[in-house]
């Protein structure tokens, strides 16, 4: 007979709430709140109503929203949301290259391309110490072409884990995107999925993945940083294209 006995896990009711706003989207907040507010207080409602709604989008855009990463050995997590746009084996960019960085072997590259609606806060994809932290001045280019990863402005970050493997991603700028904002400097402790650092206004993020990790996403699936597995040891490649 089946036990009716309670299984030994706590459990409670979890609720839905909007995201917070991160402290660097603080000040583009309340300068197109005051905006709004000025144009209100002018009785312009031609221009208050529209203003209104950009509030509403800048303060959306800079959302931060809790994240839950899943925890595995090997397991390399998205640190975007956005559009997988592009898996392929590359070269590495010569910032990444050498016995300081990834090596001087093609790994496979994932593109995440984020639209001005998606998050912007980035994530680190695995657990370990920031190694390096490399920026690079450059174009904006629409961040979607491949020639971005080596023409536009950009910061890369190796991240070497717990058992030695390191990993390398870029933060690209594009069209829109003007600023690289970074949260962690060489030397820092970093946890699976923490918050590294933001890209305003729409960019995109590459994610170069050591030899022996399969990827585990598609063309045109959608990721969700700290959260969506990009690829993990011993398992096959995901193939296809998501629809």
């Amino acid at each position: 007979m089946a036990s009716l006995e309670k299984p030994a896990v706590g459990t409670t009711t979890v609720k839905w709430r909007w995201p917070s706003v991160h402290p660097e989207g603080y000040k583009y907040v309340l300068i197109a709140a005051g905006i709004t507010a000025f144009f209100a207080a002018m009785a312009w409602e031609t221009l208050a109503w529209p203003m209104g709604l950009v509030t509403l989008w800048v303060a959306s855009f800079f959302r931060d929203p809790v994240r839950t990463t899943p925890q595995g050995e090997g397991l390399i997590v998205a640190p975007a949301d956005g559009l997988v746009t592009m898996i392929q084996r590359v070269e590495l960019p010569p910032e990444l290259r050498g016995a300081n960085g990834l090596g001087d072997a093609p790994l496979v590259r994932v593109s995440i391309f984020m639209s001005v609606f998606d998050v912007h806060i980035n994530r680190t994809p695995i657990a370990g110490t920031i190694r390096q932290v490399v920026y690079i001045s450059g174009k904006f280019l629409n961040a979607d072409l491949d020639k971005a990863s080596d023409e536009n402005e950009r910061q890369h970050i190796v991240v070497e884990g717990l058992n030695g493997q390191r990993v390398g991603f870029t933060q690209i700028a594009g069209l829109v995107a003007r600023r690289i904002v970074g949260f962690v400097k060489p030397g820092d402790i970093v946890a699976a999925g923490q918050r590294i650092g933001l890209i305003r206004f729409g960019s995109r993020v590459d994610v170069y993945l050591p030899d022996g990790i399969e990827p585990q996403v598609a063309l045109g699936q959608r990721s969700v940083a700290g959260e969506t597995v990009l690829g993990r040891p011993g398992i096959a490649a995901a193939t296809g294209i998501a629809q």
